[in-house]
């Protein structure tokens, strides 16, 4: 199956870009915990408007699917609008848990490491590998959040108060 110049440069970015966050998750977390929020809140705003303006685009998936095409061809086709936004709901949560801190973290890097293992059947139009690197890299995070909200994070250390 041939693939269109574009497509081949968006696969090779999307898998530097799952390089990265994979490398980040060793060297600095809260740097992945930081990309992958916004992976997760860009994901969920773009999947929320392109399935009410164009919802057929999803059907496209089928043909670079390892498998799935029975689903994406049966009862996906008959309720794109209501599942991507359910994809989409779930996106936006795992982005908010992200940000928080604490079992929000775990819970939101266990919604995206199921997130990335399902998608990952979709071969070519998950960008595959990059759904495993961003997975592992993902579990990397788990636990290393020390009960900080990202944007404190962001802001570095900050000095106690004395009383």
């Amino acid at each position: 199956m041939e693939q269109s110049p574009m497509l081949l440069v968006a696969y090779g970015f999307s898998n530097i870009i799952g390089l990265l966050i994979l490398w980040s998750s060793f060297r600095k977390p809260w740097i992945t915990r930081l990309a992958l929020a916004l992976l997760f809140a860009w994901a969920a705003w773009t999947n929320y408007t392109v399935c009410r303006a164009h919802p057929n685009t999803y059907l496209g998936f089928s043909r670079y699917a390892f498998s799935y095409l029975g689903f994406i061809n049966g009862w996906f086709s008959l309720h794109i609008i209501q599942m991507v936004t359910a994809i989409a709901i779930g996106q936006a949560l795992i982005a908010i848990g992200l940000a928080y801190k604490g079992i929000w973290v775990t819970l939101a890097c266990a919604g995206a490491i199921i997130f990335f293992l399902a998608i990952t059947p979709l071969g070519f139009g998950s960008a595959f590998p990059f759904p495993l690197l961003v997975a592992f890299a993902t579990w990397k995070v788990i636990g290393t959040d020390k009960g900080k909200l990202l944007w404190t994070q962001l802001k570095g250390e900050s000095p106690k108060k004395q009383f």
